[in-house]
């Protein structure tokens, strides 16, 4: 358990532009916010959106679900991120635009949105090392929050670099990877490497998610595996990797023992599969979860 303090969220915030056109609020490090605050767990989220009328729809999101907006800076030279996600048998590619607000995090206005609280963890991808400023941006919140911290290794080519995924991972207390980033890590991607990897590290634990066949994870206590639930109707797989990350996150916070963690983890990534686009604003999605005593 790491208490009920508030998680920190710091990232990119973006809209999905599906293959019809149709657009969805997203970015890993915001989906993970979005279902913690449902989740009760009132996340602080720390990024950056243009002065245009995506970042007003970002903020008016934000506002209607319930979530602190005082971390979201604007940008009056970059604009609001954007990706373009091709889906091929349900699975989706992104086309991840460069220069984008969420690449250029003030430093100072990030400090000033932490100042006076504490948090029981701070949760980042890769993808904010890609540009200096946000880079450097969390560094200082590392520094000054001093909350553990939890890596959600999202490797986007051309997007990341080995030495600075590298150092994120050894500065971690808890690290996600999939099959295929733990072998561009470790070399290989199986439960032996995956326990020499966390230990290279001096990581709590490793979880990696395995796509249809599940997830496992190697922390002090051993190895924990779990298959999915029973077969869903998956409309798209968009989002399912956060899903997963915000329950692993809330089973972190309420102490939860892995298994019962893991478990629970992958029901909420199959439910969210069956949803367009990797979050919701219909409560429904979360009350049966609340309803048997998750939160």
């Amino acid at each position: 358990m790491i208490g009920g303090r508030r998680p920190l969220i710091v990232g990119e915030v973006l809209f999905d532009v599906m293959p019809d056109g149709s657009r969805v609020l997203g970015g890993a490090p915001f989906n993970v916010a979005w279902h913690l605050e449902a989740f009760g767990l009132r996340p602080l989220v720390v990024t950056r959106v243009g002065t245009d009328d995506s970042g007003d729809e970002v903020l008016t999101a934000m506002e209607a679900w319930g979530m602190d907006t005082s971390g979201v800076q604007r940008d009056d030279v970059f604009s609001t991120g954007r990706v373009q996600v091709d889906l091929t048998g349900g699975e989706p590619t992104f086309d991840i635009l460069a220069n984008q607000a969420y690449d250029h995090l003030d430093r100072r206005e990030a400090t000033q949105s932490i100042a006076g609280k504490t948090f029981s963890l701070l949760y980042h991808g890769s993808l904010i090392s890609r540009e200096a400023d946000s880079s450097s941006a969390l560094d200082d919140l590392e520094e000054r929050s001093a909350a553990p911290i939890f890596v959600d290794v999202n490797l986007r080519d051309p997007w990341w670099n080995r030495v600075d995924v590298v150092a994120s991972v050894s500065r971690a207390r808890w690290v996600k990877v999939n099959e295929a980033e733990l072998e561009l890590l470790a070399g290989e991607s199986d439960i032996r490497i995956a326990e020499a990897f966390r230990k290279d590290h001096d990581l709590d634990a490793v979880i990696v998610t395995r796509g249809g066949h599940g997830a496992f994870v190697v922390d002090g206590g051993g190895t924990f595996e779990s298959a999915p639930p029973n077969e869903v109707q998956v409309v798209d797989t968009v989002g399912a990797g956060d899903a997963f990350s915000a329950v692993f996150i809330l089973g972190l916070t309420h102490g939860w023992a892995t298994d019962l963690t893991l478990e629970r983890a992958l029901e909420f990534a199959a439910a969210v599969c069956t949803l367009p686009g990797a979050t919701s604003v219909d409560r429904r999605l979360y009350s049966g979860f609340e309803d048997r005593g998750w939160w």
